[in-house]
């Protein structure tokens, strides 16, 4: 399943534009801000996909049934770019359970790169659900370690990709070298292309440096 928020036309595309938008952009708190709130969106939209069961809950007055989630949710992040929109699902997601995976492009020359996966921090998946999120997915190399990376620690039951900005190649890589039956895209908005260093276009920029300042090397 792809999900594109934006061709939805909600509250999301707000703040997808102040994402994009370089007026607004280089205020730090603001863009952690926006990402966090993408990130709660789809954590809402994805808990409608889940399943449920009727619980008994005591009422001062009585007793309400109500449906309450029975899948248990993993919510991982590639650092440090994913933290904003990790926050974001996990504010809604509370009780959930965390991942952190370190895989980061390293340069070598005239646009070239290669994906480095120094370290991960995740429990069992085994049965759970995964939401895996990076607010952007360019090339979609980055995000194939880290599903790789998840499958290290299980066998899980669903994984949602949450990504803010995709590329349309990015999107295709995805649905090649990753199977299709249990994973599902959710996107804020795809974009035409990639320019010549594999950056979205037109894209918001580098989403880790404007969330937390530019990175040396």
């Amino acid at each position: 399943m792809l999900y594109c928020a934006e061709e939805n036309h909600s509250l999301i595309n707000q703040f997808i534009a102040e994402i994009r938008n370089v007026e607004v952009q280089n205020d730090p708190l603001r863009f952690r801000r926006n990402l966090e709130r993408i990130g709660e969106i789809f954590a809402y939209e994805i808990s409608k996909t889940l399943e449920y069961s009727v619980k008994p809950i005591t009422t001062p007055l009585g007793t309400s049934n109500i449906p309450l989630q029975d899948d248990t949710v993993v919510v991982a992040s590639i650092l440090r770019a994913g933290l904003p929109l990790h926050t974001g699902i996990l504010n809604y997601f509370d009780r959930g359970e965390n991942a952190f995976i370190s895989a980061y492009r390293k340069h070598i020359k005239d646009g070239e790169f290669k994906i480095n996966f120094e370290y991960m921090s995740s429990p069992s998946v085994d049965g759970k659900v995964v939401i895996l999120a990076d607010p952007m997915l360019a090339t979609g190399s980055s995000m194939e370690v880290a599903y790789r990376a998840i499958l290290e620690k299980g066998t899980p039951k669903h994984v949602h990709i949450v990504s803010v900005l995709a590329s349309k190649q990015g999107i295709e890589y995805i649905k090649k070298v990753l199977p299709n039956e249990n994973i599902s895209l959710w996107m804020g908005a795809i974009d035409p292309e990639l320019n010549s260093k594999s950056y979205i276009v037109p894209g918001c920029g580098d989403a880790g440096d404007l969330a937390f300042g530019e990175k040396l090397g």
